[in-house]
């Protein structure tokens, strides 16, 4: 055989998957092949759009579902053993893999992240599933006790839905810090890429775990609590309950509250101190922008009645000022997926401000009192800022 008149395609199933099963890779349910992990940056041209190349491993490894390992990337014998590896290495920071392969068919460079070393691998001497799992916990200095917790199961949906890569990030690290004692949690990601299904599955994940028994989930908007309850919550079932008319009913497991609900200004409406300090183990937090944060907010004084809970704020605009600050109650972010990101791997739609150009006297009221005036203005001024303006004719 001339391997070099070979295709890419040819290479891998002759050399690389053979290779790769032998070793003892499961090819149903440890081998991902052609893994496209991005949509397409969607391109506007007027009224009309398409969608640009989306982002393909060419094998993705995992332990279990959703905990991924390996990454190999494949080219054809006219190309170099190792002329894979920087797409490869491309590719396993983005969706934050620890081990990565290139070939061509004649043998194996590997590239460890975990260690930055490198070695050239007969094509009979790929790692095993356990081997590199093993290595993964060395040096993650991962006890039995942590594995126990991080290789609980996702919850898998009928319709066969998928965490997408940023999600499944954002989820494994939550459940391995939580997992290691952190008590304290934030992650941000920007509008419209699926907090609340990321909160389910680690909702999920450390309840049936056994580590997390009892969950309060916290939003400021009412229909984001329905939302939530009918669609990503539902396999709760009945364990799970929205707290309404304003009663403290401990027979669930997992609560869903509107945080107006369980506060109010006289200490009678404070119904979250109904429940015992520690009967909640975990709170999540949506939107913890919108005033948890703050020292003298409603939400920060639920979070501190359950400050032995493990709490998790969720948002897609950290507050980070003078009076309001995200990270300094929860910690710096563990995890950021930003807009800009969501637009580039066409999760997201790009987007225009339109601009107007008014001719009015108008007062600026900054957010979170960042200025000690509101000073009266009068001058021409262009919209397409995101700082709200309250208008008022001269």
């Amino acid at each position: 055989m001339n391997i070099s008149s070979l295709t890419e395609s040819d290479i891998c199933a002759k050399f690389i998957t053979p290779a790769i099963t032998a070793a003892g890779w499961d090819e149903h349910l440890q081998i991902r092949r052609e893994f496209n992990f991005t949509d397409g940056h969607i391109i506007v041209r007027g009224n009309l759009h398409t969608r640009g190349k989306r982002k393909r491993a060419d094998y993705l490894l995992s332990h279990r579902p959703n905990l991924p390992l390996a990454i190999i990337e494949a080219k054809d014998n006219t190309h170099s053993l190792g002329a894979g590896m920087q797409q490869a290495l491309a590719y396993a920071e983005i969706l934050d893999v620890p081990f990565v392969y290139a070939s061509n068919g004649d043998a194996f460079i590997e590239h460890d992240r975990t260690t930055h070393q490198e070695r050239q691998l007969p094509l009979d001497y790929f790692p095993s599933p356990q081997e590199l799992w093993d290595r993964y916990r060395a040096a993650g200095s991962i006890t039995p006790d942590v594995e126990r917790v991080i290789t609980e199961p996702y919850h898998v949906e009928i319709s066969g839905k998928q965490p997408r890569y940023y999600q499944r990030i954002a989820i494994n690290r939550t459940i391995d810090a939580i997992a290691r004692g952190q008590d304290r949690v934030l992650l941000v990601l920007a509008t419209g890429t699926g907090k609340t299904y990321t909160a389910f599955q680690i909702i999920w994940r450390l309840w049936k775990s056994g580590i997390k028994k009892r969950v309060l989930f916290l939003a400021d908007r009412n229909i984001l609590v329905d939302q939530t309850k009918t669609n990503d919550f539902k396999p709760f079932g009945t364990a799970m309950t929205k707290i309404t008319n304003r009663i403290a009913d401990p027979a669930y497991e997992v609560y869903l509250a509107l945080y107006q609900a369980i506060t109010g200004s006289e200490e009678k409406q404070k119904i979250f101190r109904d429940f015992s300090k520690d009967f909640f183990d975990l709170i999540i937090v949506d939107e913890c922008h919108r005033g948890s944060a703050a020292d003298d907010s409603a939400w920060r004084e639920i979070l501190e009645h359950f400050e032995g809970a493990t709490q998790i704020g969720l948002t897609a605009t950290p507050k980070e000022t003078r009076y309001v600050s995200s990270s300094h109650y929860f910690g710096d972010p563990i995890y950021t997926y930003s807009l800009k990101a969501g637009i580039d791997d066409g999760f997201l739609a790009p987007y225009k401000v339109p601009k107007v150009n008014i001719d009015k006297q108008f007062l600026a009221s900054p957010p979170d009192r960042e200025f000690d005036h509101n000073p009266l203005i009068s001058k021409r001024f262009q919209v397409g800022s995101m700082v709200p303006l309250r208008l008022y004719s001269s």
